[in-house]
């Protein structure tokens, strides 16, 4: 049920969406010298690297790090309304409807981040889909904590229920979970 639901609602809202997501993707271009879709490998299920597409919010040349590895000032301006509206999620509605994606589950972390990609493996979080959204962004869990963060999705692995994922989503739209804060 669940990834027939990822599969539906991604799609008709990628229909719904672009308009949209053509005018975002213009506006950062406009913004800011690079490409208005970003592309970066991530670890999905089983481990497997895939390409994330997200809306760019930092600067053309910023390394290829985690985002709190990152300084603030690679944020552009229009990336720092974007992130905070969580807009620059919207392309991995294309990720979500491929299935290497779900709307729920462990964020997707970069292939550097062994710490998170261990302890994610010793809990068995790799066996699902990364999601856009999940329990460690709403309870304010973010990479800079992997222990605590695989515990966190972990948790969710034992716990998670299609009704439980639709709570996780209602408060990610309200405005809970921030995601991963960049270096001050």
């Amino acid at each position: 049920m669940k990834r027939l639901f990822d599969l539906v609602v991604s799609s008709v809202a990628l229909v719904i969406l672009s308009p949209v997501l053509l005018v975002l993707v213009w506006l950062v271009r406009r913004d800011s010298d690079g490409p208005g879709i970003f592309r970066q490998t991530r670890i999905g299920r089983e481990g497997r690297p895939f390409t994330c597409f997200k809306l760019r919010t930092m600067r053309q040349g910023t390394p290829n790090r985690p985002t709190h590895e990152t300084s603030a000032d690679t944020v552009t301006r229009l990336g720092a309304s974007l992130r905070r509206f969580k807009l620059d999620e919207l392309p991995q509605l294309w990720n979500v409807a491929k299935g290497e994606m779900s709307f729920v589950g462990p964020r997707p972390c970069l292939p550097s981040q062994n710490e998170v990609i261990e302890e994610r493996r010793r809990r068995g979080v790799l066996a699902l889909r990364p999601g856009i959204t999940g329990l460690a962004q709403i309870n304010g869990v973010d990479m800079r904590t992997p222990l605590r963060l695989a515990e966190t999705d972990a948790d969710y692995a034992r716990t998670r229920t299609f009704f439980g994922d639709l709570r996780i989503i209602i408060k990610t739209v309200l405005g809970r979970g921030q995601g991963d804060h960049v270096k001050v």
